[in-house]
């Protein structure tokens, strides 16, 4: 899966002379966080509900309503945003670009495509991935278990579930307790609780959780 199958547009995006106001209303309007800065239609910038929310004056302060809305009104968007922007393109993997947003703490990156740019990738684009890998919208048996970490153990526990009727819904490998081990979250359907357990009781190591969700 790659960026450009997941990510949002059109392009919802500001000037750097929008005022910091104007900026959060639109945001307000269109349920967004971030969006890029272009100038010229090139981008120059990106800016979150953050920075505009952290430009304005502290609740402390000792100016009038009139001089607080006058000195907001003059801040723009360039004033707040930040101007050395992390992108991906459309072929970026999508697990490419969750890596570049944990790493940098980041919620969103611009997706280009030369000059252009062509859409954004946020967390919440990315969550709506993971309920989707995690089949959180499907029903099914949900299993969690241990498994050694070794080649043949996932053919094995695959097997298992197809011969017992099982049908996978989800399936998600994760780093186990240990350098020897993995942890596997699934899901499947057209099999019973015990019935998972009973197939693959000679198979994992260890069950976390078998339920039905």
């Amino acid at each position: 899966m790659f960026v450009g199958e997941r990510m949002s547009r059109p392009v919802i995006s500001v000037t750097p002379e929008t005022p910091i106001n104007d900026a959060l209303a639109m945001f307000k309007k269109e349920h967004i966080r971030r969006a890029p800065v272009m100038k010229d239609g090139k981008l120059v910038g990106i800016v979150s509900e953050k920075d505009l929310l952290n430009a304005a004056p502290s609740s402390a302060t000792t100016l009038s309503v009139w001089e607080m809305n006058y000195l907001i009104s003059k801040v723009k968007v360039k004033n707040v945003m930040t101007k050395k922007v992390i992108t991906v393109s459309r072929d970026t993997p999508i697990e490419e670009a969750a890596r570049i947003m944990a790493d940098k703490k980041i919620g969103g990156l611009p997706v280009v495509d030369g000059d252009r740019v062509v859409g954004m990738i946020t967390e919440t684009d990315l969550f709506k991935v993971f309920l989707e890998l995690m089949g959180a919208r499907d029903k099914g048996v949900r299993v969690t278990a241990t498994i050694e970490d070794k080649p043949g153990e996932l053919a094995k526990v695959t097997k298992a579930i197809a011969n017992a009727g099982g049908n996978f819904v989800s399936f998600g490998f994760f780093a186990g307790e240990d350098a020897s081990t993995k942890i596997l979250t699934f899901k499947v359907d057209g099999i019973k609780p015990n019935d998972v357990k009973t197939a693959l009781k000679d198979v994992v190591k260890k069950f976390w959780d078998i339920r039905q969700s």
